[in-house]
């Protein structure tokens, strides 16, 4: 009898364990990323009773053999974070505690803390990899993802078109200006100014730059004739006696090639003109006042070329043909290397068939912006009885960003959006799995690795069998409610039961008491 006491009370036990672990389930019903358990009973240890048909065992009650996590993956809620993330299959973020140690979890509501570290709500740091300056992945290297120092850098101008429609009925001698804003290098912004002329030829339009405003600076580099339909037909270089160079120094003189002019420096250097292969050199050198030049070279639209080196340095800082048309694809090239734009900070470059300076050019470095003039090809510049109007301008350079905002795709890349229109990417969320998930200690709502689950394995999302991760979202939990009330309902009755059995053996003993009365 006292071990039908002793049945009865491991039947409360194992019904009062249940039940915590049902209130545990219910609990945490809304709560992000949990994972409800459920509990395995185990029939105790059986007592060994003869009979004539040989022995028979009679249980001694029940125990808890086991309480498993039950890891199905709960649905998804919409939360408008860019931060808040779910995983859309196996795996658990690997987070790092204040201790240095690593946890897992599958609730993955985070944000970006006050040192600019990325954190679940209780402050421990999500695991990655990092990105580069050059936005190379730190692949290598898992630690805490900061993006506290991230910044776009500034890109200077290298290209940049403009789309017009020219009035043809314009006057000539009248002109049409747009305005684009261009950067240098260090990211200060700029004005680029391009000016098309009417000339006295009706389907001709002579074209022009400058910077800033300065018209001082403009370079007058080439014209546009359309052909009827008003599609341009061809696109020339002025001819070399109209093309004005302006001098590598601080008098800001330009030199004619073509008619005696002034070259004016404030300090002595030379200047070199080398003309085509048969290497004839004439040095002119500046002693600080006025130096007279007149130059006559070959004859006109012969392939001579002429190569001028404005800084003595040698190389060749502007090459053009005599008297050339340009072919498709022919480039002209503004450097904007320094912010102050002095003189010798412009110069204009000319391709030959659209290839690039040979090797030696001592042009097209930090800051060289090219508008590209591709002839019939340019739909961009039209001519028709219409009011002159800018259909679209574009420029490739931007100014330095800061971070706006982020963005996180299922592999897990965090990108950011700055201030200045560009994405760059800045880490990676890592996922981990382990060998026996069973096998982990469930610590809140993270887990620890234990020598049953196994090593933990970190890899790319979406990769190694783990799932994609799903921005703006976080996964609820998977308790069933309805389930966990029928479980209820059932612990209820066992633990009745027991009691019951207590109960009815406490009157068994009882009237065995009595006996002696």
């Amino acid at each position: 009898m006292a071990s039908t006491l002793w049945i009865g009370t491991t039947g409360l036990t194992a019904s009062e364990k249940q039940m915590d672990v049902i209130g545990n389930n219910l609990a945490n019903a809304n709560t992000v990323g949990f994972k409800a358990a459920d509990t395995y009973f185990t029939s105790m240890l059986s007592q060994n009773i003869a009979s004539g048909g040989g022995s028979q065992r009679v249980g001694q009650g029940v125990g808890v053999a086991a309480i498993s996590t039950i890891f199905a993956q709960g649905t998804f809620e919409s939360t408008g974070n860019a931060t808040d993330l779910a995983i859309d299959g196996n795996g658990f973020f690997i987070l790092k505690d204040k201790e240095g140690s690593n946890l897992y979890t599958r609730a993955g509501a985070f944000h970006i803390n006050k040192n600019g570290i990325l954190v679940d709500m209780n402050g421990y740091t999500v695991q990655g990899h990092m990105y580069d300056e050059d936005g190379i992945e730190e692949s290598q290297t898992v630690s805490d993802l900061d993006l506290r120092n991230v910044q776009s850098k500034p890109k200077a101008t290298t290209t940049f078109s403009i789309g017009v429609t020219l009035d043809s009925q314009t006057e000539a001698g009248e002109s049409f200006n747009t305005s684009q804003v261009v950067y240098d290098s260090r990211g200060a912004k700029h004005d680029l100014g391009t000016v098309f002329t009417k000339t006295e030829n009706a389907s001709y339009w002579g074209v022009s730059t400058y910077l800033d405003g300065n018209k001082a600076y403009s370079q007058s580099y080439s014209g546009i004739r359309f052909d009827a339909q008003g599609v341009i037909d061809a696109v020339y270089t002025s001819e070399v006696e109209n093309l004005s160079i302006v001098a590598a120094g601080g008098g800001g003189a330009t030199m004619d090639v073509k008619n005696p002019g002034q070259l004016y420096k404030s300090t002595t250097s030379s200047i070199v003109l080398t003309r085509g292969a048969d290497a004839n050199t004439w040095v002119i050198t500046d002693n600080g006042g006025y130096a007279n030049m007149a130059l006559s070279l070959g004859k006109a639209g012969t392939d001579d070329l002429i190569a001028l080196d404005l800084d003595g340095a040698g190389g060749a800082d502007i090459e053009f043909s005599l008297n050339g048309a340009w072919a498709a694809g022919d480039t002209i090239t503004f450097d904007i290397s320094t912010q102050e734009f002095a003189p010798e900070d412009i110069a204009v470059r000319f391709y030959a068939e659209g290839e690039a300076l040979p090797d030696g050019a001592t042009i097209g470095t930090d800051g060289v912006m090219t508008w590209n003039l591709a002839g019939a090809d340019a739909p961009a510049i039209r001519s028709y009885a219409t009011s002159s109007r800018v259909a679209s301008l574009y420029s490739d350079g931007y100014a330095p960003g800061i971070l706006m905002s982020l963005d996180i795709d299922k592999s897990g890349i965090v990108e950011g959006m700055f201030s200045n229109g560009q994405r760059q990417r800045l880490a990676r969320i890592l996922l981990a799995d382990f060998p026996n998930i069973q096998g982990l200690s469930k610590f809140g709502s993270y887990f620890i690795e234990t020598a049953e689950s196994g090593a933990a394995v970190s890899n790319i999302p979406g990769s190694g069998g783990l799932g994609e991760l799903q921005s703006h979202s976080l996964e609820v939990s998977n308790t069933d409610v309805a389930k966990e009330f029928i479980k209820m309902i059932t612990a209820q009755r066992a633990y009745q039961s027991s009691a019951r059995i207590i109960t009815t053996a406490d009157q068994m003993l009882q009237e065995l008491m009595n006996i002696k009365r």
